[in-house]
């Protein structure tokens, strides 16, 4: 069942005496602790929570804007690997009273990312050791590729030819050759990581150290860890603006001590240019097309935060379902 609500707009920063205004577009949260996801529409502030029987961790929109991928485990709480037998569930964005297909996904799907085409989706099974591959035309499996120890967070290189695979429990992150559906390379990084990001130019990926409260700088050529940044407390998820400029990390702490900031990176100079609060248990991150806001879920405080890249200021919070962690943009 949808429940559609009106947004809840937390709080609102103030430029010169005037509201800076939002952007236009959708953004999608998985709900993981609510085993629901939400669609908020930034332009009218109207929300949709659709209930799932899942407990979605990660959502990605396809970048024709069609499909809405959502992957998670049966139940709430059965991401922590207790319960065997996830899904991908994909939604057409014009409607998500059901899915349009569900699909098997192994023991412990984490994250999903589509081909530039959108019609391949890859998911990572962190209890398997392997990514599997979609095809979402033919609506099933077409491949497995094993990865290293524990694979979590994925994305696709700007020119579409490689995946890169962080492996939380590996120290490491795998790179998949997309046209020959093999591993060709798995470069050493470091504690814990979580998630890798690209530059917009491909030349340089990030994967976040979670266990090193740092920031992992790969040089894409040498495919090499060349560089580390330091950075708030268990830093998860991060993506860079399309200028490359800036390049945004959240920093969700532990679960006792939950940590709400963003480090906003410099990659040129590879320094942290400002630190940002937005809300406990900051994971998700995301950011519009043109890089002029930037969208961060707050797992604990059960919000997304809207920045504004140019000021570096959160202008609003949407209130949204509990733990939200996945977050992806649709524009308008």
């Amino acid at each position: 069942m949808l429940r559609v609500v009106n947004a809840t707009v937390i709080a609102t920063m103030f430029s010169l005496g005037a509201a800076v205004a939002e952007p236009s577009g959708t953004v999608y949260t998985a709900n993981e602790l609510a085993g629901s996801i939400s669609q908020v529409q930034l332009g009218s502030g109207k929300t949709t929570t659709v209930p799932l029987d899942i407990a979605p961790h990660n959502v990605q929109v396809s970048p024709d804007g069609k499909w809405l991928l959502v992957v998670g485990m049966p139940g709430q709480g059965a991401h922590q690997g207790h319960t065997a037998g996830g899904q991908l569930q994909v939604f057409d964005t014009g409607d998500l009273s059901k899915p349009a297909m569900a699909l098997s996904a192994g023991q412990h799907p984490a994250h999903v990312v589509t081909d530039l085409a959108g019609q391949r989706a890859y998911v990572t099974d962190s209890a398997a050791n392997e990514v599997q591959v979609f095809d979402l035309t033919a609506r099933r499996k077409i491949a497995v590729i094993r990865t290293g120890k524990f694979p979590h967070g994925l994305r696709l290189s700007p020119d579409g030819k490689l995946l890169y695979i962080a492996n939380m429990k590996g120290n490491s992150v795998s790179v998949i050759d997309t046209a020959q559906g093999r591993e060709t390379a798995r470069i050493a990084v470091g504690k814990a990581p979580v998630q890798v990001g690209f530059a917009p130019d491909g030349r340089e990926a990030y994967v976040s150290l979670s266990a090193e409260n740092k920031l992992g700088v790969i040089d894409t050529a040498k495919r090499a860890l060349v560089a580390t940044i330091p950075v708030g407390r268990m830093p998860i998820q991060m993506f860079a603006t399309p200028d490359g400029k800036q390049l945004y990390v959240a920093n969700q702490g532990s679960n006792k001590a939950p940590d709400d900031k963003v480090s906003v990176i410099d990659p040129a100079q590879r320094k942290v240019l400002a630190t940002l609060t937005t809300g406990p248990g900051a994971h998700g991150v995301a950011v519009d097309r043109s890089g002029a806001y930037v969208f961060v879920s707050n797992i604990q405080a059960g919000t997304f935060s809207v920045i504004d890249s140019a000021t570096k200021t959160v202008v609003a919070t949407h209130q949204v379902g509990a733990g939200p962690n996945g977050i992806s943009f649709q524009p308008d």
